[in-house]
């Protein structure tokens, strides 16, 4: 009995362990909707409400899953709309692979309805490998390349496939002149650098007498060694964003984020150290590392067009983290656990302290900083955290402590706004069986989270543990861009471009079946998240949150808080007055101790 290439792509897919698929229906895939419907709904067809939600669904699903995340969509407007969520995968190096429709062959340069040039189109985004099936003999092959590649190359790969080829009869390639057979499968592989590099960089820790360490993504496989490696070099450890939930927060020694959303104990251990080491991190603000010819580095990254970028690394070690820090490790000298270690554990059981006194602060109505830290103690520790762009991105890099097999995620390198909510959806459907938490501002919801509500209330009745709680700071600003207009040009905040209407999200999330409350007052906080924390659903918490708490850097001293807080005098005038007599105070009381100083060195 003869198949559809339609029927084969979905065949193959399941060969290659595919179980869901994020996509969006359009005629320019009716041959694989027929297809889908013939299957069973093998992968299962996840249904969004935007192209862009489906590819931000599906980063999700790869980065809380490990494995490749698919996403599909007509042709035109539809393959035009994922192209955001494929770019915040291809940034933040995560294997998706996107199959789009294109019109037919006969009519390709007719400027016909929805023709659009999608090779030329997909040519950055999925520049490692995209690629037109014309003839069913091109199949499997590209399907496979498609796979192998976005795992090999931790990337996005794109499989375009014209509507009248989707009806075709499927034959396979055969043995024969200018035909490309294929086999399933992307071997794992784990490399280790030469003997001599890996002598070469445990010298330059040996040597070093205050270390420290950055990891990333890449070092989440690693868990076990960063923390032998640590415990020999009498080192601290900062994250960057989206090694997050690569250790644990409850080490003494952790000092947490890394750049202007971090903390103030890693800004210090950077300024300070002699020697550095980064392992699985691109992190790219090199003004948060130590500063150029103060500190000996090495780095440890598995891809080689990655190494040497952010830093003048005298050892660039090409390798998987894993097993170049278990090849490292017998080559380091322990060093006693001094000054320099004692000092990095108290500034960050000290930076907690801070934390706590900033989430007590008063504001109006509730500080968004109590909020999210209020939820610090609550959380599962099972939990899947997504976070959106914005403010809400420094609540979550500096106030929730990551232990046990929590996992954590946010728009990295990209930082679109948008996939709190769409990677939460992708989350569950990685792992029907944990609770997950999304932390979004009010310009993400109004942007797309609403609607992807939606999604959530259609699929969450086949999830083993229905709880995804979707937390909006509702503070009717888009308030990191008002901040930063603030800090960096001594702008006042612009109403027209600001502003954002008050929503009654809870309200929203009740109308379609879901949960939700809306949050006025600080005392309703604790509340609202154990409601939404033992709710037998999707569950909205409207926080309504005052846009004037400040998301202080961590090297800014007292002075630039008071300045930042005196430019609202130029148009926020409601504001200003609470603002510019109570801010400064208010940061001398949660920083008790600590002097005034023009340098930095002191302040929040």
């Amino acid at each position: 009995m003869s198949i559809k290439v339609s029927d084969f792509i979905l065949q193959r897919l399941r060969e290659w362990d595919v179980e869901h698929v994020f996509a969006y229906p359009g005629d320019g895939i009716n041959g694989l909707l027929a297809a889908w419907g013939r299957a069973d709904d093998k992968p299962r067809f996840v249904q969004s409400r935007h192209e862009e939600m489906s590819a931000l669904q599906a980063v999700g699903y790869a980065k809380f899953s490990g494995r490749v995340g698919v996403c599909a969509a007509t042709s035109g407007p539809g393959a035009i709309h994922l192209l955001n969520g494929l770019y915040d995968a291809k940034l933040d190096h995560v294997p998706v692979v996107a199959i789009v429709g294109q019109t037919n062959r006969s009519a390709m340069g007719g400027s016909y309805q929805q023709e659009v040039d999608l090779l030329s189109l997909y040519k950055d985004v999925a520049s490692d490998y995209c690629e037109m099936v014309t003839v069913p003999e091109q199949l499997p092959n590209v399907i496979d390349r498609a796979m192998r590649t976005a795992y090999a190359k931790r990337t996005v790969t794109a499989v375009i496939v014209p509507a009248d080829v989707q009806e075709l009869d499927y034959s396979p390639p055969a043995h024969a002149f200018k035909m490309v057979p294929s086999s399933l499968g992307s071997p794992s592989y784990a490399p280790v650098p030469a003997a001599g590099d890996l002598a070469r960089a445990a010298a330059v820790l040996n040597e070093g007498e205050k270390v420290a360490v950055l990891i990333g993504q890449g070092a989440r496989g690693a868990r076990a060694e960063v923390e032998a490696l640590a415990d020999l070099l009498g080192a601290g450890v900062a994250k960057a964003l989206l090694g997050k939930d690569a250790l644990p927060d409850d080490l003494p020694y952790v000092t947490g984020a890394i750049g202007l959303l971090g903390t103030r104990p890693s800004y210090e251990m950077m300024r300070d150290c002699d020697t550095l080491l980064v392992v699985g991190s691109s992190f790219p603000y090199s003004q948060f590392l130590p500063e150029f010819g103060r500190a000996r580095a090495v780095q440890i990254d598995i891809d080689p067009f990655m190494v040497g970028l952010r830093y003048p690394f005298e050892v660039n070690l090409v390798g998987d983290a894993q097993e170049t820090l278990k090849a490292l490790l017998p080559q380091l000298k322990r060093k006693k656990h001094g000054s320099w270690r004692k000092k990095i554990e108290k500034d960050a059981a000290r930076w907690w302290q801070v934390m706590e006194r900033r989430a007590d602060v008063d504001a109006d109505p509730v500080n968004p900083e109590c909020v999210v830290h209020t939820l610090d103690a609550l959380l599962p520790d099972d939990v899947m955290l997504s976070a959106d762009s914005g403010s809400a991105a420094n609540w979550y890099a500096r106030h929730l402590r990551m232990r046990g097999t929590m996992r954590g995620s946010l728009s990295g390198t990209l930082a679109t706004m948008g996939p709190g909510v769409p990677y939460a959806i992708g989350a569950k459907f990685a792992h029907p069986g944990r609770p997950a938490v999304a932390i979004v501002g009010d310009g993400a919801m109004q942007m797309n989270g609403m609607a992807e509500l939606i999604t959530a209330a259609k699929y969450y009745g086949d999830w083993e543990d229905p709880r995804l709680v979707v937390a909006v700071l509702n503070n009717q600003d888009l308030n990191q861009v008002t901040w930063e207009m603030r800090a960096m040009s001594g702008a006042p905040q612009f109403l027209p471009s600001q502003a954002l209407p008050d929503v009654r999200y809870a309200d929203f999330a009740r109308s379609i079946g879901l949960g939700g409350v809306r949050v006025e007052e600080p005392g309703g906080v604790e509340t609202a998240w154990k409601q939404a924390l033992t709710a037998d659903r999707p569950f909205v918490i409207d926080f309504r949150t005052d846009p004037a708490v400040p998301p202080i850097p961590p090297h800014a001293d007292l002075d630039q808080i008071e300045a930042t807080a005196a430019s609202i005098l130029k148009g926020d005038s409601d504001r200003a007055g609470m603002v510019r007599q109570g801010l400064k105070a208010k940061i001398q009381e949660i920083l008790p101790g600590r002097g005034h100083s023009r340098r930095g060195d002191e302040g929040a």
